[in-house]
């Protein structure tokens, strides 16, 4: 029964199911790249972590990277800015982001 249930469970994450979810504050967050902020003030910097495999299995490309940005978007609103910019690859369900405030 344990394993079906571990299974089941594994199963609802691996076929698109998400956890990470935008907030409000997120919401209101843009993604740019480096040239596309260089008229804005950089606030600070936003690591989103996420999980990279689940029991052992690779996650998809495009999922990780959907959730780490929706954290780092997250977590930019929350530190006042409205503007991330990938500053590193993913690593491990990693990654680091720059957390600026544009004029819109």
């Amino acid at each position: 029964m344990k394993n079906f249930l571990l299974l089941i469970a594994s199963t609802a994450l691996l076929s698109g199911c998400t956890w990470v979810q935008l907030t409000g504050e997120g919401e209101n967050v843009s993604i740019l790249t480096a040239a596309g902020v260089s008229n804005c003030e950089r606030i600070g910097r936003a690591t989103a972590k996420t999980l990279g495999s689940i029991v052992t299995v690779e996650r998809g490309g495009q999922r990780l990277q959907t959730e780490l940005l929706t954290l780092a978007r997250n977590e930019a609103g929350r530190m006042g800015g409205n503007t991330v910019v990938p500053e590193s690859l993913i690593n491990n369900g990693q990654q680091d982001y720059g957390v600026y405030n544009c004029a819109r």
